[in-house]
């Protein structure tokens, strides 16, 4: 009798133990939300113009495409914007044609607006202004070396962004 009592007890234990599990597992299973179902959305894909390489104080220098419509804001966003402290003075960008990684593209000083102006190695706001003032009095440039008109660049200013410039009419 002490044996059936025995086995009874370990019966019931056990049926206490599957019952709990069960209920443990359906528990879960609500609260982890299995069997719904995941809809997963694209957006439209933008037409890439090129690439540009973003350095300096930003937080995750490297290339990064450029889209239409992109401002100096949005670039400095995709590379994770500017680090601590930081001030678009400590920027550097370089625009790369759309086949090349490490060729940069020549930019038109005589369409170029300031921001991008100021991706050219050394110049910063001032010159960038400096270009744009000196197109608006003396109007487009004829030939890049014309750039050592401007008030701000020499023979070394010119040397340094020589090979990143073009007039394209």
């Amino acid at each position: 009798m002490k044996a059936v009592r025995y086995i009874n007890g370990w019966i019931i234990t056990v049926i206490l133990l599957v019952i709990i599990i069960v209920v443990g597992v359906v528990i879960i299973t609500q609260k982890a939300g299995l069997g719904q179902s995941l809809d997963i959305t694209t957006t439209a894909e933008r037409d890439v113009i090129g690439r540009i390489f973003i350095g300096g104080e930003v937080n995750n220098p490297g290339y990064y495409p450029i889209f239409p419509g992109d401002s100096i804001d949005d670039i400095i966003a995709a590379a994770g914007g500017l680090k601590e402290g930081a001030g678009l003075d400590s920027v550097e960008l370089i625009i790369c044609g759309e086949n090349s990684q490490d060729i940069p593209q020549k930019i038109d000083i005589n369409r170029a607006e300031a921001w991008l102006l100021q991706a050219l190695p050394g110049v910063g706001e001032v010159k960038a202004q400096a270009i744009i003032e000196y197109r608006q009095q003396h109007g487009l440039f004829r030939d890049i070396n014309e750039m050592k008109n401007v008030p701000g660049f020499g023979d070394i200013s010119f040397e340094n962004i020589k090979d990143f410039i073009t007039v394209n009419d």
